[in-house]
């Protein structure tokens, strides 16, 4: 079978109707029938037959179904990459990254690489761990960046800059907390599945916090109003608080790793890797003092 073979027996599938597939493909009907038939004249079997006006598949076809549905996710594989390269050829980034880290990090690393490639444009999108890690796999995105990325089948990471969670209660106490020491019912939790919600997590077995959030800065904000206390990355800390406001250092230390995510069949180009090399710069001169 022939890609163009594989469009329509797909474009088929979806719609149960030559007459609609066609029209999917921007082709006449009767160009979709001869298509048809090549393919099964090819095959040496038919691969749909007419069931109360819809067309379904054959039990041949069926068997076949899994290999063609494969190819066809190889050739969208293949459409994304050929997109990919040509934004990357236009000086088009096409990022992920978290929340926390577009609030600062990211735009004061978009300002420099602006400096040194006049025209830039950046496509960029903000989501959770995972939902980067799928748009990556999806080659939606190059590059994505988050905290403690765990290692998965397709992707590969690579270490930036170590921070800590830092302590927001709203107060202006600058002295180092315990970690034992903070009322379990004051902090604003985070999803258990989120790198820095595991990291606090075991420190509270069997509390749960009256609030519950899905983003730091969610939780900044909510301890800035008094509502709470934000256990929270010091990117947040540093892109959110307000003069005259300050964190506490949490005791033990909890450190989290910012990290870049690539496809592991990713070629960086030299715009994408001047990129990952900038941010590692700006991460590590935009801690907490």
């Amino acid at each position: 079978m022939r890609i163009r073979h594989i469009e329509l027996f797909q474009a088929i599938l979806r719609t149960g109707s030559l007459t609609r597939a066609a029209q999917a493909l921007n082709i006449t009907q009767p160009a979709a029938s001869k298509l048809l038939a090549h393919a099964e004249a090819g095959l040496g079997f038919i691969l749909f037959e007419r069931v109360k006006g819809r067309l379904q598949l054959t039990r041949e076809a069926e068997i076949l179904m899994p290999a063609i549905d494969k190819v066809f996710r190889d050739l969208d594989d293949v459409r994304r990459l050929s997109r990919s390269l040509r934004h990357q050829s236009r000086g088009v980034l096409r990022i992920g990254c978290i929340p926390s880290l577009g609030l600062k990090v990211l735009p004061r690393t978009l300002a420099l690489s602006q400096r040194d490639n006049p025209g830039l444009s950046l496509d960029l999108i903000t989501a959770h761990s995972e939902q980067l890690a799928q748009a990556l796999l999806a080659r939606e995105i190059s590059i994505a960046f988050m905290f403690n990325a765990q290692a998965r089948p397709g992707l590969k990471t690579l270490a930036l800059h170590e921070v800590e969670l830092v302590c927001h209660d709203g107060s202006h106490d600058e002295t180092p907390v315990a970690l034992e020491s903070i009322d379990p019912e004051r902090i604003v939790g985070l999803p258990a599945s989120d790198p820095l919600g595991e990291l606090i997590r075991p420190w509270f077995t069997g509390s749960e916090g009256r609030i519950q959030v899905q983003t730091y800065y969610v939780a900044c904000a909510l301890a800035q109003a008094g509502a709470g206390v934000a256990l929270i990355d010091e990117f947040t800390a540093d892109a959110l608080l307000r003069p005259g406001q300050s964190v506490r250092r949490i005791r033990p230390r909890l450190p989290v790793m910012l990290t870049a995510v690539v496809h592991e069949a990713a070629a960086l180009s030299k715009l994408e890797k001047d990129f990952i090399d900038l941010l590692r710069g700006v991460a590590a001169n935009r801690g907490v003092a």
